[in-house]
């Protein structure tokens, strides 16, 4: 694959896109996500646009988007003409690489040859298919929409269609699941050639239906021992099949690894539009107004407002609370300082296979990594969390990767 080229004086930056609608919504999401509102389709696009064109103008000129990505809720709901118009818009108010990954989520039953083909067509090069699971009844507890079937044949088309860049999201550690049925899942993904695999284990989400039938004692709480042996497991198999552990929770064949998500666990810089979607630029972490007809609104009334609009910036750290409330409509803002970006930096970094560099600390920051976390660092080599690399990098054993939230809380502990 192509490495991305920017421009000269431009920065990379990755876009992304959220798309809140969902056809249902699953028992144990609690994602901004909504079912029942498609008739606002077409207003949300207009807005979202919108939103686009005004971070271009005032941003454009400084970056190369090299990733872009397509969240929610459900992407694969829009119509093709608007997600070729999303992504159009993209490319009129940004210098978005020739070679920019630019990644999709679709539900199986979605994936039509015809949809395939204008996806393709409008741009789109990765796809990521929430399957979950390859067990019916494991799906059906779940509450999604798809048969196992139906998502082997999700995968079947969207290659047939030609799509050469595809991930599959599946979960682990399922009430009443069973490492055997964890394996049997896993060698499906693995029988099919995908590129890519995302694997989560499940997450009680307080306030969600699964949550509260697992309260209640209608569903039983997971196993975390199982959990992790079905973790181990996938590490194994995966490792003897080629596929690259680059993340804690995510495989890659040799370079096919998500660019957009290394961003995130980079800490590099990104602009997340829609509703509900978070952003980091400029020093502030923000987010977008959640509900999706108020977001809809918020930009109609910015649009409206134009005068009130800055011109292009001259570097990201010119940007001000004030402009970021003139560009969209921000529901929440904070300002994040070097110590919590620091702390950010580590904890996200350390998430990757290859860890935190000694040197990329130095030259991010002007200070060492021993001189701010060096303490913590020999205390969690000490208990076989953390592992020193003679290349000049830090990072989480495997032992660490299980027990990641130890590491973590102990790098937020420290005062810069």
């Amino acid at each position: 694959m192509q490495k991305p080229v920017h421009s000269k004086d431009k920065s990379p930056l990755g876009l992304y896109l959220h798309i809140p609608f969902c056809a249902t919504k699953c028992n144990y999401c609690d994602f901004n996500t909504y079912a029942g509102i498609e008739e606002l389709i077409p207003a949300y696009v207009e807005a979202l646009v919108s939103e686009v064109e005004s971070w271009g103008r005032v941003a454009g000129a400084l970056h190369t988007v090299e990733t872009i990505f397509f969240g929610g809720g459900t992407p694969s709901l829009l119509p093709t003409e608007e997600t070729r118009r999303i992504l159009q818009s993209c490319k009129d108010a940004f210098e978005v690489d020739p070679q920019a990954e630019v990644t999709l989520e679709s539900n199986p039953g979605d994936l039509t040859p015809s949809l395939l083909e204008g996806l393709l067509s409008s741009g789109v090069n990765r796809l990521s298919i929430g399957i979950q699971s390859f067990n019916n009844r494991h799906l059906a507890a779940l509450t999604r929409r798809h048969s196992a079937e139906e998502a082997a044949e999700a995968f079947r088309l969207a290659r047939e269609a030609g799509f050469a860049n595809i991930n599959l999201d599946l979960m682990y550690g399922l009430p009443h699941q069973s490492l055997a049925e964890w394996q049997e899942t896993l060698d499906r993904a693995l029988e099919i050639s995908a590129d890519h695999l995302s694997l989560y284990t499940l997450t009680l989400e307080e306030g969600t239906p699964l949550w509260s039938d697992v309260r209640r004692g209608a569903v039983p709480e997971s196993d975390s021992d199982l959990a992790a042996e079905m973790y181990q497991h996938a590490e194994d198999a995966l490792g003897r099949r080629g596929y690259g552990h680059y993340e804690i929770s995510n495989w890659a064949r040799p370079e096919y690894e998500c660019r957009h998500n290394l961003v995130y666990w980079r800490n590099q810089p990104y602009l997340g539009l829609g509703a509900g979607a978070h952003s980091w630029y400029g020093g502030y972490r923000f987010s977008d107004e959640r509900i999706p007809r108020k977001y809809t609104e918020g930009v109609t009334v910015l649009v409206a407002a134009q005068g009130k609009r800055a011109s292009s910036l001259s570097s990201p750290e010119d940007i001000t609370e004030e402009l970021l409330r003139c560009i969209a409509p921000v529901d929440q803002l904070e300002v994040i300082g070097e110590g919590l970006e620091m702390a950010e930096t580590m904890m996200l970094g350390l998430r990757l296979m290859e860890g935190v560099r000694y040197d990329e600390f130095s030259r991010k920051f002007g200070r060492t990594l021993e001189s701010v976390y060096g303490a913590e660092i020999r205390e969690l080599v000490d208990v076989g969390l953390l592992v020193r690399e003679e290349e000049g990098s830090v990072r989480l054993t495997p032992r660490g990767r299980l027990l990641g939230n130890e590491v973590f809380s102990r790098v937020l502990s420290v005062r810069v």
